[in-house]
């Protein structure tokens, strides 16, 4: 007879459907600069959105470490409490991890919903998961993440089962919870084994194709130009984290045909769990040939993006692989960048200078198109063109006659 019991059973599909309004708290220490946290806080601010909250304002407080009681010290704290009584804030968000402790000792003192960057990351994806595996996946995530919190948190939790059965001698009801949420853990990722397994057999069904990877920082454009290499429809909308899924589309270029996937994009500070729990949908990267790294352009700290997405590459052991840097959005580029009275010769200069120096930095060639715009697909669909065919001589070569 399986557990009928459920933690969470009542849990919420992200954020409510009324546009929440929102504070962001951020802090300056040894560790992140006053430049770094305002970066971090605009990239909550459009998790926040995207979640479907709207920042009313910010606050940030200098400090050695974070308070291991309230995360900030106590007179930040009173001047949040104000905030929030005078313009009727719905919820605070931290732009860093909270325990279960600081979680309830900061509802306590504000009486609001707290929500720290992780949960808030876990929430827009509770949201977006679609499929069997990316629910799966997510509900793993967010196991892994209430299990070091259920001290501070236990008492939300909810059971539909207790008593008889369900407690060991002498147990107190936190190790009941840890037991619950232990059990639960090993389901999912009993679960999650189940369909890896399936997967394999999808790749192995796939025959002895070339595979193309779309790898990128969240909303960077991969499912635009997915769209475009593949002519097929797949969601995309200017929103971080619109795919979860990973999709595989096979695409044929003249008589050459390969497999193109786009993937979960990436994110700075992103949960270490999740991470984890997204590596079996991640597979579609490390049993790639070619890595197109996709970026934008024109996001003022694209660079930075690039190396968040290079160190998860390394993480999931395929920085080695052939790799082509796409900087895309560079209509938006010119746009934000470029003096309307700029000549033609010297644009050009300018952008043959950028790409010079990313592939320099980075080691690897590189290409500046615009999928929304379409413009450089053709010259982005030769460079790939001849990099597939080169990989085909290498891998397969008795299948290139076949052509």
């Amino acid at each position: 007879m399986g557990n009928d019991w459920n933690l969470g059973k009542k849990k919420k599909q992200g954020l409510k459907k009324e546009v929440e309004k929102a504070v962001l708290v951020g802090l300056v220490t040894q560790l992140q600069t006053s430049e770094q946290v305002q970066e971090y806080l605009d990239e909550l601010e459009f998790l926040a959105e995207t979640a479907g909250a709207k920042t009313i304002t910010r606050v940030v407080q200098k400090l050695t470490h974070p308070d291991k009681r309230t995360f900030v010290g106590k007179g930040k704290l009173e001047e949040i409490k104000a905030i929030v009584e005078s313009r009727e804030i719905d919820l605070v968000i931290f732009d860093d991890d909270l325990t279960g402790k600081q979680t309830n000792i900061l509802e306590e003192e504000l009486k609001v919903k707290i929500v720290d960057r992780s949960s808030l990351i876990l929430d827009i994806f509770a949201a977006r998961a679609q499929t069997a595996q990316a629910k799966t996946q997510v509900e793993l995530a967010q196991m892994q993440y209430l299990l070091p919190r259920l001290r501070g948190l236990w008492t939300h939790l909810e059971r539909q089962r207790g008593g008889i059965g369900m407690r060991g001698p002498g147990e107190q009801e936190i190790e009941t919870d840890r037991r619950i949420v232990r059990d639960k853990i090993s389901l999912l990722k009993k679960k999650l084994e189940k369909i890896d397994l399936q997967n394999v057999t999808q790749r192995k069904n796939r025959g002895q194709m070339i595979r193309v990877a779309l790898v990128g920082y969240t909303n960077v454009g991969k499912s635009t130009l997915m769209n475009v290499l593949s002519k097929s429809a797949v969601f995309a909308e200017n929103k971080l984290f619109a795919t979860l899924d990973t999709t595989v589309r096979k695409v044929v270029f003249g008589a050459m045909p390969f497999l193109l996937s786009d993937t979960v994009g990436f994110i700075r500070k992103l949960p270490h769990h999740l991470v984890e729990s997204f590596k079996s949908t991640l597979d579609e990267v490390r049993e790639s040939d070619i890595i197109l790294h996709v970026v934008d352009a024109s996001h003022p700290q694209f660079e930075d993006q690039m190396k968040t997405v290079t160190k998860t590459m390394l993480d999931l052991q395929s920085s080695d692989k052939l790799t082509l840097i796409v900087l895309n959005k560079v209509d938006q580029y010119r746009d934000r960048y470029f003096d309307k009275l700029l000549d033609e010769a010297t644009k050009k200069q300018l952008l043959d200078g950028l790409l010079a120096r990313i592939q320099e930095e980075f080691q690897h060639p590189a290409i500046l198109i615009s999928a929304k715009e379409k413009e450089n697909i053709n010259g982005l669909r030769e460079t790939m063109r001849l990099m597939i065919e080169d990989q085909y001589n290498v891998r397969y070569p008795y299948q290139t006659k076949y052509w």
